[in-house]
């Protein structure tokens, strides 16, 4: 849930601080005391649009900064996908506002807004104005009807989703697999000189790299020839003394003091290892020396057989074995090319197969989803009634898509009447600004247990409504505040009388400067807010008492 707020310079907030509460959190305020302006900066720190124009004026720059506290493992999972973690159970999303530009951050770790957006969409949802006309986009109530289904359109959606992708991807091998009898014929010829080419290199795996390795020996091979003769000439082969003879004289030497002498035995035990080795030495060496010998003969056909495969590279891959991938490729598609025609009915026959599979699974999600709206527009009718829409009539339609989709074959829409007499007609021609809000509510009111965002915002839900409609939509607020969060601004006594947590948004002004502050009210400050929102400037002990009694009604003082 949304644990904190902090705001500085923006428009008329100098500085606020605000730590919300479980449940439904009301705020409340007069006409311009900035109640907007608090809860566009919510949707600032989530990533909405920015302009310096928004600062306080005088300042450099503004801040906003929103802490959630996170226990949904789902969400926890999700974020962990995006590299995100929570700190000791908690997300900071905060971003810094200046001229021209903005910096966001998540747990004090710079990241793009988007990131910003993605996140925020986990842990927070605003209901304004702007997203109440998602009602109006039919591509949204198919989607509402599938988060209200659950599991079971889910594991279906999946399962079609799947299909649509296999048949795709045999449409696909089709359309590339269509040619004509030149082309054909062409392609074959083509296919048949590249196998022909690299079979006849009879080239061997890897063998690129010993040949290179070779070549480079060979290459170095007088140089290296001419160092390692050197050194076998002064350990052994030198006429005038080498290191062997000269050791063997030594070991000669001392063998008299080895045997007179414990320490100078010792020193003659070492100069007979020395000896040793020298010889072990000499003969690695003369094996690496006769190991460097090769003939012009040689030196001249493993250059010819690199330039061959060079030449194969350049043509059909990077290395040896590449080419013989290539090679085999080739084979396959040269198999197809000869066959064609059992090719492409085999072909034929799979992608008859795959979406015969497809629209059996479709209608299989068709029919479930069919089902479950029944149940759906019965529930959000029930809601409507419950939100003064006495006479009303709510229905969803279902239509063919034009093409097939991964996500099936159906079209929804919903349908409603909200006067006798008059038939149903799709939302977007039926219903008014302040009817769509109510409607958004009770669709959110049926889907409060479906959804997984903690954190719902309702900005303008009492446009256009009063009296007994009034208090329908405090109750429907009051059920989905106790499956989540809810934060909602309202200028209705009815909505702010079933706060679970309440809030005062007042407007200041000193030495020429005007401030906009909020803070949480005390039960009786609570009751006085809804006195004034009662009776505007003049509250009178009755219009307190109507207030107190408003409270009382629903059990909350």
């Amino acid at each position: 849930m949304l644990e904190y707020l902090h705001v500085k310079n923006l428009a008329l907030i100098d500085e606020a601080e605000v730590e919300f509460k479980p449940g439904l959190n009301i705020l409340t305020g007069e006409t311009g005391a900035g109640k907007s302006i608090l809860l566009g900066s919510v949707g600032l720190a989530l990533g909405g649009n920015y302009n310096a124009g928004m600062l306080r004026t005088g300042a450099a720059s503004g801040f906003v900064e929103l802490t959630f506290t996170v226990e949904d493992e789902e969400i926890k999972k999700r974020l962990s996908e995006m590299d995100i973690f929570p700190e000791d159970g908690r997300i900071v999303l905060s971003r810094k506002l200046m001229e021209g530009r903005s910096v966001s951050k998540i747990n004090g770790e710079s990241v793009s807004k988007a990131t910003l957006k993605d996140v925020a969409s986990l842990l927070i949802d605003i209901y304004g104005q702007n997203e109440h006309q998602t009602l109006l986009h039919k591509k949204n109530h198919l989607a509402f009807l599938d988060l209200y289904a659950g599991d079971a359109v889910e594991r279906l959606k999946q399962e079609t989703a799947r299909r649509f992708h296999e048949y795709t991807k045999l449409e696909r091998q089709l359309s590339e697999g269509a040619m004509d009898e030149r082309e054909r014929l062409k392609e074959i010829s083509l296919a048949e000189f590249e196998i022909q080419e690299i079979e006849e290199a009879n080239l061997l795996e890897d063998e690129d790299e010993e040949l290179e390795q070779l070549y480079r020996r060979m290459s170095q091979g007088k140089r290296l020839s001419e160092s390692v003769e050197q050194a076998h000439r002064y350990t052994s082969e030198e006429p005038s003394g080498n290191a062997s003879e000269c050791l063997s004289r030594a070991i000669r030497a001392l063998q008299d003091v080895a045997d007179i002498d414990s320490e100078g035995a010792a020193l003659y035990e070492r100069l007979v290892d020395v000896d040793s080795l020298l010889n072990d030495f000499n003969r690695e060496l003369a094996q690496y020396q006769k190991s460097l010998e090769f003939s012009e003969e040689e030196f001249y056909e493993t250059e010819n057989r690199l330039n061959e495969i060079n030449h194969l590279k350049a043509k059909y891959g990077n290395s040896v074995n590449d080419i013989l991938t290539y090679c085999e490729e080739k084979k396959q598609r040269l198999s197809k090319l000869k066959d064609y025609e059992n090719y492409i009915e085999e072909l034929k026959k799979k992608l008859e197969q795959a979406k015969a599979q497809y629209e059996k699974q479709a209608l299989q999600l068709r029919k479930k989803r069919k089902e479950t709206a029944k149940a759906f527009v019965e529930e959000i009718r029930q809601g409507l009634v419950e939100l003064n829409f006495l006479d009303v009539r709510f229905e969803m339609q279902f239509t063919e898509t034009a093409k097939y989709t991964a996500n099936g074959m159906d079209e929804a829409e919903f349908y409603i009447s909200t006067n006798p007499g008059e038939k149903v007609r799709p939302m977007k021609t039926a219903v008014s600004g302040g009817e769509l809000s109510r409607i958004m509510l009770a669709v959110k009111t049926v889907l409060a247990d479906k959804e997984d965002t903690p954190t719902l915002i309702f900005d303008e839900i009492d446009t256009g409504i009063s009296g007994i409609t009034a208090g329908k939509v405090a109750d429907a607020m009051h059920v989905i505040g106790k499956s989540r969060q809810v934060l909602c601004i309202t200028h209705l006594a009815q909505i702010a009388a079933v706060a679970d947590a309440h809030f005062l948004i007042e407007k200041s002004a000193s030495k020429n400067k005007t401030k906009t502050q909020i803070h949480i009210l005390s039960k009786e400050d609570s009751v006085k807010e809804l006195a004034r929102i009662l009776g505007g400037a003049n509250v009178t002990e009755s219009i307190l008492e109507s207030a107190r009694e408003m409270k009382e009604r629903i059990g909350r003082v």
